[in-house]
């Protein structure tokens, strides 16, 4: 027997024939499901590992030129040429060289580190030369910091308990790396082989740091839980130390995440109660309902077993498709329910229902699945935080198919129950025929109920002429679809155009760097300052105090800055605490800042950002910078950055001057510097530190955004500036969240194009024919205006995440077509002329259509608003999802009819001219 594509796909008349099996595989399900979240862990971003390779080199070279000819750029070559490679990155020093190796996400720590090995390790280089190989993992980072003081014990003191006590016992709770105690300088001469040279105060007061350092794969909440827990025992046992949380992630994560749920919760609520005032039934809302838990729960074993986490990524999809796994199930129940009112029994209207529908909702969930499926073919970053969200999407979009053809056909044939049949002339698409005889009772107001269903018979008479105008006047229609597509174009470069939007975390860290003294690298060979150093009364010790020790008189000079910079940050009445670290990553020259502010402030914190760096003392010789955490650490201090690569370093430094001080005047930019920072002619014959960018020598500027400045907007805006400054041997490479912004685009272009073709080449599998997927296609263009207009409204960036958004607006926008396409072939098959077939069909599959669609708007408006922690991340991709949806849906109630005809019309004279 020949079974069509719509008899194939019917798996509910195996399920409506099986009802306890149907029933039991779903219980098992929710069972097992409740399970896999349970195993489910917490988290900021996935799992994604972020390889950096270190290699340290020493020589006896002083002159830095010579060390990087003979060494620097020996060992960049090989690494250059290496696979999976993002960028190479080198500072050579007087006899110190250190070249960072960054591969892309996806490969582990140890490979990337074999291969940095095997392949330097055949590299010819001078005599004396000694290698040192670091692997860095930027998810080894730090999971808390505690701040220890004490009124009756000095720093020493508290540092031996540390070391002796504390330490061990904190070492010793799985998931931690190693805990680092900061806060003793090198003059500390008992304990110093114990610590890193560094100066921390907390509030103003000076103070000891436990840096807790988690493993790469160890999970932030669940260490810091822990790490809690042996902090409160540790304080019972130490009463005079006082251990005060100077800085954690953990908060912001635990915040984050419960306001994703919160949103999730909400849209589950929402979406439940749009769907209760069309079908007027209790029974029947909570059979479409049931799709919503059962979705989320097969889609947590998917998870549990590709060992995803609860993450901004995955809880945002989760949250997304709140609205979207209902359908299936409103489209089913609203079917059989219609077959009920028009006098069939439960069971024929399940098995009638289900097999008139089961092609329209497999083609729709399928697609969402294909355009998804090109992710995977992405590579690097991208592939690594969005693949996540792509299965999550699949999964759970896939699941509430299954429901809806098994589960919910079963649950109508068992609690729907017959009325008396009603002709079709009287149905009323909103209310009618869908209370079953137990939900039937005598109106209380008869009147009223006439009258509201005079309005909702008014409403589809307008829509009927409306339609019926529209077939007859088919070019001005397609003219009207032009010009909202055109006007969408045209709205696009009025878009912000960003990357990942600035988040109100309510901590900032400011960094400041004071300038390395410029003294003669060979002091030590100098008569003359010798002399100077033997005299214990002279006032020039200081000289020689930075021969025997430079690091400590760097530290203590830095620390002054720092102590200035702290007081005006203080000052603010909306800072709660100030974490300040002085010696950053073992830099003497380097200090950071961290800010805290109060949980109950009025003002958001960009605001507060900008009102400190106004704030900030005008140090010479410090350059200070106000930068946000960010979102994902990929190593990368400030958004904007770029540089500028030329072989002739004459060249490169001529031009470096001449574009600082045109930078410096572009307000979008803020905390600008420069590295090197000595980038004059004289430094150049000289100079006392080399950096190259993909193996040539290289100058690199970054800085901060301004308050509402989109990264992509200013990116363009500074490389059209500056370009006329440059002379041709200089390249312009931009490099940070800018270079990735290009990248995913780039990736996201491809992705897009992918999806198109797969989801109609799905279509075209299904309905065997070219003509559905082409009405499709024709479609889609009607979502570019609205959302390009609610993301023009919003003010929301044009980015990464609203990229992902229209992504997943292409998988929902075949939906309504294939709805009406779907049963206007069917009406035609049973013998009805087409402009029949068209205003019956669109008529009857309006109530569904507004159904989905206004359950799909209102479970993501919680997003949409923007409430909670990471909303500034959430709310674009859900702000672009409804805008496109609301546009593509009105539009496509007249165009669909009408590109359809149109599509016949040719289809029907290409086969007469054949």
């Amino acid at each position: 027997m020949n079974f069509s594509w719509r008899q194939r796909l019917n798996i509910s008349r195996f399920a409506i024939h099986h009802p306890r099996l149907t029933i039991s595989f779903w219980l098992g399900i929710a069972i097992a499901g409740i399970l896999a979240f349970s195993s489910l862990k917490y988290a900021l971003f996935p799992d994604v590992t972020f390889p950096v390779v270190i290699i340290r080199a020493s020589s006896d070279i002083v002159n830095p030129i010579e060390n990087s000819d003979r060494i620097t750029t020996i060992l960049e070559k090989p690494l250059l040429s290496l696979e999976g490679v993002e960028s190479v990155t080198s500072t050579t020093y007087p006899r110190e060289i250190v070249i960072n190796t960054l591969f892309f996400a996806g490969k582990t720590l140890e490979k990337t580190t074999n291969i940095v090995k095997e392949t330097i390790a055949e590299v010819d280089l001078p005599a004396n030369t000694k290698l040192e190989i670091i692997p860095y993992n930027l998810n080894e980072s730090t999971a808390i910091s505690y701040a220890l003081t004490s009124e009756n014990q000095n720093l020493e003191e508290i540092a031996t308990i540390a070391i002796e006590e504390i330490i061990p016992n904190l070492e010793k709770i799985d998931g931690i790396l190693n805990v680092n105690l900061l806060g003793l300088s090198e003059d500390s001469q008992e304990i110093k082989q114990d610590i890193n040279p560094s100066i921390v105060n907390f509030n103003g007061e000076s103070a000891l740091a436990l840096q807790v350092i988690k493993k790469g794969t160890g999970n932030t909440l669940e260490i810091v839980k822990k790490v809690k827990t042996a902090i409160n025992q540790l304080q019972n046992q130490f009463a005079n130390i006082q251990f005060n949380i100077a800085q954690t992630e953990a908060n912001y994560i635990q915040e984050a995440t419960q306001a994703t749920i919160d949103s999730l919760i909400l849209a589950i609520i929402l979406a439940i109660l749009v769907i209760f005032p069309f079908l007027n039934s209790f029974k029947a809302t909570f059979i479409t309902a049931l799709a919503i838990p059962l979705s989320l729960l097969g889609t947590f074993i998917v998870m549990a077993t590709a060992s995803f986490n609860l993450e901004t990524i995955t809880l945002l999809a989760l949250a997304l498709v709140i609205g979207i796994v209902v359908d299936d199930a409103i489209v089913e129940v609203e079917n059989i329910s219609r077959h009920i009112s028009e006098g069939e029994t439960p069971k024929q209207a399940a098995l009638k229902g289900s097999d008139e529908i089961g092609l329209t909702v497999s083609a729709s969930t399928l697609t969402i699945v294909a355009v998804f499926l090109p992710v995977a073919f992405t590579t690097g970053n991208v592939k690594q935080f969005f693949l996540p969200f792509a299965l999550t999407v699949s999964t759970a979009v896939m699941v509430s198919l299954l429901v809806a053809r098994t589960l919910t056909p079963v649950l109508c044939m068992y609690w729907l129950k017959s009325v008396p049949k009603q002709g079709l002339d009287n149905l009323d698409i909103f209310n009618g025929g869908i209370k079953d005889s137990s939900e039937v009772k005598e109106e209380e107001n008869p009147s009223l109920h006439r009258e509201e269903g005079k309005r909702k018979n008014k409403f589809l008479k307008s829509y009927q002429k409306i339609l019926h105008w529209s077939l007859l006047h088919r070019k001005v229609v397609i003219i009207f679809a032009l010009l909202s597509f055109i006007i969408g174009i045209a709205l696009i470069p009025l878009i912000p155009q960003g990357f990942i939007p600035q988040l109100d975390r309510g901590e900032f860290n400011v960094i400041y760097t004071t300038e390395l003294p410029k003294l003669s690298l060979n002091l030590e060979n100098n008569s003359e300052a010798n002399t100077i150093e033997n005299q214990s009364n002279s006032p020039f010790n200081w000289i020689g105090d930075i021969a025997q020790n430079p690091d400590g008189f760097i530290l203590r000079r830095t620390r002054r800055a720092g102590d200035k910079i702290q007081e005006a940050i203080l000052a603010n009445p909306d800072v709660e605490t100030v974490f300040n670290m002085v010696g950053l990553r073992s830099q003497p020259n380097r200090g950071r800042i961290y800010v805290k502010l109060k949980s109950d402030r009025q003002t958001d914190t960009i605001t507060i950002q900008n009102q400190i760096r106004d704030s900030l003392p005008s140090l010479k010789g410090v350059n200070i910078s106000v930068e946000d955490i960010k979102f994902i650490d990929t190593g990368d201090a400030k958004p904007f950055s770029f540089s500028l690569i030329s072989e002739n370093v004459t060249s490169l430094y001529s031009g470096a001057e001449k574009i600082k001080p045109v930078l410096e005047q572009i307000s979008g930019l803020q905390d600008l510097s420069i590295s090197p920072t000595d980038i004059s002619i004289s430094a150049e014959q000289n100079p006392q530190i080399i950096e190259h960018q993909q193996g040539k020598p290289s100058v690199t500027f970054t800085a901060n955004l301004g308050e509402g400045e989109a990264l992509g907007d200013l990116t363009k805006k500074i490389v059209n500036t500056i370009q006329p400054f440059l002379p041709a041997d200089i390249t312009l490479s931009i490099g940070g969240d800018s270079a990735r912004m290009w990248e995913v685009l780039r990736q996201f272009s491809f992705v897009l194009g992918f999806s198109i073709l797969l989801m109609l080449g799905v279509l075209w599998l299904l309905f065997g024919s070219l003509r559905e997927p082409l009405v499709v296609g024709l479609s889609l263009p009607l979502s570019i205006v609205g959302a390009m207009l609610a993301l023009l409204i919003t003010q929301s960036d044009f980015g990464m995440i609203s990229l992902i958004g229209f992504i997943f607006l292409l998988g929902l926008l075949d939906k309504n077509t294939l709805l009406l396409v779907d049963y206007i072939n069917q009406l035609r098959q049973q013998g009805m002329n087409r402009q029949e077939a068209i205003i019956k069909g669109c008529t009857i599959r309006l109530r569904p259509i507004l159904m989905t669609t206004l359950s799909t708007i209102l479970g993501m408006l919680p997003i949409a608003i923007g409430l909670g922690a990471g909303a500034e991340l959430r709310q674009p991709m859900a702000v672009a999802i409804i805008g496109g949806l609301i546009t593509s849906s009105l539009l496509s109630l007249i165009f669909v009819p009408v590109f359809y005809s149109i599509m016949e019309d040719i289809w029907f004279k290409a086969k007469t001219d054949t």
